[in-house]
């Protein structure tokens, strides 16, 4: 697998335009040339995965109760009956992603699901298979999810988040099979991305919101970089595609 130019993943859509993890910002990533969407997925305590980073709704929505209380029809409650900024549904995500044009790199856009522990992955998994949407559809997280995903899953794209300076075991590779390596920005160097290809790996970043960072990381050979400020990253790979130039902040 190797993506060029490449992939520009909206994390968690357009949070420097609108509420992260909601429709309007995975709209306006979307409409900003995002080649994925990375959204954060939960079950309610009725079993619908919706999308939220927090276990409770506190910093976003002024509501300090966790989500495991709640069913999906108290989530539809928040902001008001029919408002835009609400809790959506992975199927209402999925569904968006779907209905997306090409981006301006001529690529169809991914929904990246990630997933920070097994919990949701088989609600998730069977949503996505419902819907016909695996096509559309990748996952990142730590092992213990991504073998999650891996059991309902065996194909899927896989990243598996890593917050070491050096590539996972060998043995963890061969039997879970991922196909990038997804390191904070930070831990990235020339030497780590030549040694994940050297395991089969390409390697992503993750979060990238500066321009001159941008294209420093983008010059180690990463094949995905995720940003909350999908514009920039957007216009910087639009207009480098060859070597990333070094200049602006």
């Amino acid at each position: 697998m190797h993506l060029h130019p490449p992939r520009a993943v909206a994390h968690r859509g357009d949070p420097y335009r609108h509420r992260e993890n909601t429709l309007p910002s995975i709209r306006s990533a979307l409409a900003a040339g995002a080649d994925a969407v990375e959204v954060d997925v939960r079950l309610t305590r009725d079993g619908v995965p919706v999308l939220l980073h927090d276990p409770t709704l506190r910093r976003l929505w002024g509501l300090n109760r966790p989500l495991a209380e709640l069913t999906a029809a108290d989530l539809r409650g928040l902001g008001g009956h029919g408002a835009p900024h609400q809790v959506p549904t992975l199927a209402e995500a999925l569904e968006a992603v779907a209905t997306a044009p090409r981006n301006p790199a001529g690529r169809a856009p991914l929904l990246m699901i990630d997933l920070d522990d097994a919990a949701p992955v088989a609600a998730t998994c069977a949503e996505v298979r419902r819907l016909g949407a695996a096509d559309r559809v990748a996952y990142c997280g730590p092992p213990s999810a991504m073998f999650a995903v891996r059991d309902h899953e065996p194909t899927a794209e896989v990243s598996v988040t890593w917050r070491t300076p050096r590539t996972p075991p060998q043995a963890l590779l061969a039997e879970l099979r991922p196909q990038l390596l997804n390191l904070p920005f930070g831990l990235v160097t020339p030497a780590l991305v030549e040694q994940a290809r050297h395991t089969g790996l390409q390697v992503s970043a993750w979060t990238v919101d500066v321009r001159r960072t941008m294209a420093r990381v983008l010059r180690t050979g990463v094949v995905s970089l995720t940003t909350n400020r999908i514009g920039v990253l957007r216009a910087l790979l639009d207009r480098s595609p060859g070597p990333v130039p070094e200049q602006g902040a």
